[in-house]
């Protein structure tokens, strides 16, 4: 597997994994297979996990924690603070806000250290940007536990590129998450321009929009009933169909070149930047292997092209988050 680099000190596979689907969101899952689909991610030379605080809530970290520690002088883990969360909830239901507040920064930072079993977490991220905290109060606190040892670098999540360079004023921000895919370009708004000026690398999460740019999605009902993915604007109704064109365009075309539409998007992603570090998702390892394997494959500026035709971003129907959750973005 070919490395990245994520700032001035981490260096990562350029292709990671994202562990949310393991615990979150996308409905139900075998723990074993899981565990299993992480080994098997060490085995193929990824060494790029990420987890956080929200997902489960917390057993995602357990889970990865578990997994991950007879190998963990070999991965470098990723987790994220920033939700307020209801104890009484679970799953997505339990965001119930944000706190980015410096002990709230602090606290979670010890629970996480805790549930993977580690003694510093390699990459700490505020998950959303809290606009009733100053962020260089709440990057503060995090840059106190990197002097303290328990953390190595600091990250922001679908921040927009003002607090990234005032987050970066106060301690150097190694990386920025947020979604970004071929269905998703949000960061081309000049938010990629500030991570590359500013020497920042950039973690694309959904790069497989959400497993739809797979094609393994037909329909809405091919989800389960508590699978998130039900109330996204681009999963529903007339969205879900006019989107399904589009994929159908991009099977069409990987077919043509030999690889799967998963490894087509994915590469589309990996060819946007030497400093673009995606993270999908894979539950099961057949998914894994695939994703793995997209790290290898070459694109020139025509196929790029012929990719960006077959699914131009004018044409995507539904937003990718509800208006709530859009609005927690890009600040």
């Amino acid at each position: 597997m070919k490395t990245r680099k994520l700032g001035n000190d981490l260096e990562v596979s350029a292709v990671g994994l994202g562990c949310m689907g393991m615990s979150f969101a996308y409905g139900a899952s075998d723990e074993n297979e899981s565990i299993k689909t992480l080994h098997r991610a060490v085995e193929l030379g990824v060494t790029f996990f990420d987890t956080a605080e929200v997902y489960g809530p917390y057993i995602n970290e357990e889970l990865v924690g578990r997994a991950l520690k007879p190998v963990r002088d070999r991965v470098v883990i990723a987790t994220k603070f920033g939700f307020k969360l209801d104890p009484e909830k679970s799953g997505p239901a339990a965001m119930v806000g944000v706190d980015s507040r410096p002990e709230n920064v602090k606290r979670v930072a010890e629970a996480s250290l805790k549930r993977l079993g580690i003694e510093t977490i390699d990459l700490f991220y505020q998950h959303r940007v809290d606009p009733n905290v100053p962020i260089e109060e709440t990057v503060g606190a995090m840059a106190e536990l990197v002097r303290e040892g328990k953390v190595r670098a600091l990250g922001l999540s679908e921040a927009g590129s003002a607090t990234i360079r005032r987050a970066h004023a106060v301690h150097p921000i190694a990386a920025l998450q947020s979604e970004y895919s071929l269905w998703s370009r949000d960061p081309e708004n000049g938010v990629l321009d500030t991570c590359r000026q500013l020497g920042i690398g950039f973690v694309p999460y959904s790069p497989l929009g959400r497993g739809f740019l797979t094609g393994a999605i037909q329909k809405p009902e091919d989800l389960g009933a508590d699978d998130f993915r039900r109330q996204l604007p681009r999963f529903q109704a007339a969205n879900f169909d006019a989107n399904a064109v589009l994929v159908a365009k991009l099977e069409r075309l990987a077919k043509e070149n030999g690889v799967t539409a998963a490894q087509l998007a994915l590469a589309w992603v990996l060819h946007q930047g030497d400093d673009i570090v995606p993270i999908p998702g894979a539950r099961k390892i057949h998914h894994l292997e695939q994703n793995a394997a997209a790290a290898d494959i070459v694109l020139d500026a025509s196929e790029l092209a012929e990719i960006n035709k077959a699914v131009p971003l004018q044409q995507i129907a539904g937003e990718r988050y509800s208006d709530a959750s859009l609005a927690m973005t890009n600040l």
